[in-house]
């Protein structure tokens, strides 16, 4: 059967490499359950030779001058912005999420930190620091270049995630073998051809394929100097655990349970907008998911009834059309395991369900037979929800928001904090300076105040807790991918020695 797209196969040397075993699997779109391409496992012996190829191209790319390397990725930016369309139209059929949203943020933020990184080591970013001790003693650092590198995908942000990880590792003079997620791996080789096509010299960015067990092989590859990876908790322990055996650096962007703050004095308009976007964007499968939303007990109803007037502004659809703004989850294990948690919070937590819930949305009755197998959800809203439920507890990666109202500032605080996981939280307001006191007593590494999602280039990012470990982007993002050296010169010409100063015991034979 010919399939939409052609197969996708391990990219190093510069160029795709043919198939090197029998073993393959099909990516299926999230919105039908059609198969999409073909993608080629990519075997043992062959991430080797990606890793070599990736060795051999270090020692020129790390020596090559920082603003040489910056001339062309900022080519790649222009490349990526040039295509933004049609590889939007690529990452809406792998991922489900609406053309609205891949054309507006995946191709166009992934572009702006390609070109963020370029120009801050084509700027000096890479500069070290000089430290005078004395007169006649001085310090220097320079920042080094770690090697290959390994880059982890996820599913939920493809060609985005693979930017956040080869911009900063390829500007920083190293080199990388990229593991896309199984479940959309669409955009890489199409990114490894825009890498080489902006000049970036075979080897330096190389893509291999497969599951779990392509990633575990690389991260525990004996050259690979630095793994960064990007999904859920459990696996990123794995990953973490194994690296830090090899003494490899680690960068983890884990996983979240956000909370969500409404304070009393908040705008009512503002807070609903905010907690719809901290909820259904991207259909709820966002690391950053403000998925617990803390209402005050006053503000509870008013709260409730806005966000059920503006709940009918999500609309799933024809993901091609300008208006869809809602789609499928990725993939029928994750349709699977979202369903399975909306279940539980009807019939185990017992939580009130006010909006979604397990049936079928309603417009595929009339929509095309195209869509009917595809992993469609309705957006969820509980209320009425306690500390302990399951569904406030774990995270769900899907559109599902749980409301728990609150009586204090105090007590919201220590009850949002109340999670093994710290990896964003936001707080609405109409008091800056409340705002400021809240933000500041919240154990999470990416905050928000009066707004949800954004993540510029220039933002460092990462989790506290178990949602990660290290930053992205942002210029702690560089320091990411280099090691540091201290040189100390001492211009007196006299080796500071206590031995120096020692005289020789009368009779005592010399060495």
């Amino acid at each position: 059967m010919s399939l939409p797209y052609p197969p996708r196969f391990a990219y190093y040397d510069g160029k795709p490499q043919p198939a090197t075993s029998t073993s393959s699997f099909q990516t299926l779109s999230p919105a039908t359950d059609h198969p999409l391409a073909n993608i080629h496992t990519t075997t043992p012996d062959a991430i080797d030779a990606a890793i070599h190829s990736a060795s051999q191209a270090f020692p020129a790319w790390s020596s090559t001058p920082p603003i040489e390397r910056a001339r062309i990725l900022q080519k790649a930016a222009s490349l990526l912005r040039s295509r933004n369309d049609s590889l939007a139209a690529i990452e809406t059929a792998d991922t489900g999420k609406p053309f609205s949203e891949t054309s507006t943020v995946d191709i166009v933020t992934g572009a702006d930190v390609l070109e963020y990184f370029a120009n801050l080591v084509g700027g000096g970013g890479l500069n070290g620091e000089t430290i005078q001790l004395r007169p006649s003693a001085w310090v220097y650092t320079t920042k080094n270049a770690l090697g290959v590198c390994a880059g982890i995908g996820a599913w939920n942000y493809p060609i985005q995630i693979a930017l956040w990880k080869s911009a900063p590792c390829l500007a920083a003079g190293n080199t990388m073998v990229y593991k896309p997620s199984e479940f959309t791996p669409l955009h890489s080789t199409l990114l490894a051809e825009i890498y080489t096509e902006a000049g970036v010299p075979p080897g330096v960015f190389n893509v291999v394929q497969g599951g779990g067990e392509v990633g575990a092989y690389l991260t525990a590859h004996p050259s690979i100097a630095k793994v960064s990876f990007t999904g859920q908790v459990s696996t990123g322990s794995k990953v973490a655990g194994s690296a830090a055996g090899g003494m490899k650096y680690v960068t983890m962007e884990l996983g979240g349970k956000s909370a969500c703050i409404i304070l009393p004095d908040a705008d009512l308009e503002t807070a609903v907008d905010g907690a719809m976007m901290a909820n259904f964007f991207s259909t709820g499968q966002v690391c950053t998911n403000g998925t617990r939303v803390f209402v005050p007990k006053a503000l509870k109803s008013a709260f409730e009834k806005r966000l059920l007037e503006k709940m009918e502004y999500i609309r799933a659809g024809d993901l091609m059309e300008p208006n869809t703004n809602f789609g499928p989850l990725v993939s029928k294990p994750h349709f699977e395991k979202v369903v399975s948690y909306i279940r539980h919070g009807i019939e185990n937590d017992r939580a009130k369900l006010i909006y979604g819930g397990l049936e079928k949305p309603v417009w595929l009755a009339n929509a095309s037979s195209d869509y009917k197998n595809g992993n469609w959800i309705q957006p969820t809203v509980f209320t009425d929800c306690t500390d302990e439920m399951k569904i406030v507890q774990e995270e769900i990666f899907g559109p599902v928001m749980s409301i728990l109202s609150y009586e204090t500032v105090e007590e919201v605080v220590r009850r949002a904090n109340d999670t093994k996981l710290g990896l964003a939280a936001g707080v609405f307001t109409k008091d800056l300076n409340l705002a400021h006191q809240v933000i500041a007593q919240l154990e999470a590494g990416i905050t928000w105040v009066n707004t949800w999602g954004e993540s510029p280039a220039e933002m460092s990012v990462g989790g506290w807790k178990l949602s990660g470990v290290g930053v992205e982007n942002g210029k702690k993002g560089l320091e990411a991918w280099v090691k540091n050296k201290s040189t100390l010169v001492d211009m007196a010409g006299e080796v500071p020695t206590v031995f120096a100063k020692l005289e020789a015991p009368s009779g005592t034979p010399k060495l």
